[in-house]
């Protein structure tokens, strides 16, 4: 299994950006995915999970700001950013895990099987 994040970039606080994850199409029978993000000097955190169903899940700091959608050919996930500030600078990471739900955000990371190399998002004051 291979994912591949992109779209990653410098904005101004209050810009916009898609992230995409590319990745090979899984052998499981059911999946969830899900973005992380690590801050300067911090561990990875939950951003954003989509389960099996298409149910979504948003860490508190990014609701109503950031969108989680998987590409109907079911090879993508993007990751709509809006309302951008400069918390929100990290790298992104897309992840997997077999499975028809995902784990509760607080979980963390150790759930998933499967992580990409990351795409730098810079947001500027």
């Amino acid at each position: 299994v291979r994912l591949a994040e992109s779209g990653g970039g410098s904005v101004q606080s209050g810009g916009s950006l898609t992230l995409s994850c590319a990745h090979s199409r899984f052998t499981y029978s059911a999946y969830c995915m899900a973005w992380f993000r690590r801050a300067p000097g911090k561990g990875r955190e939950a951003v954003a999970t989509i389960d099996d169903t298409g149910a979504t899940n948003y860490a508190d700091s990014v609701k109503g700001r950031f969108t989680i959608v998987k590409g109907n050919a079911g090879t993508t996930l993007a990751l709509h950013m809006n309302g951008l500030k400069p918390e929100d600078t990290g790298t992104y990471y897309c992840a997997t895990k077999g499975g028809m739900w995902c784990p509760q955000l607080f979980m963390g990371t150790s759930a998933y099987e499967y992580w990409g190399q990351g795409t730098q998002v810079t947001v500027s004051s």
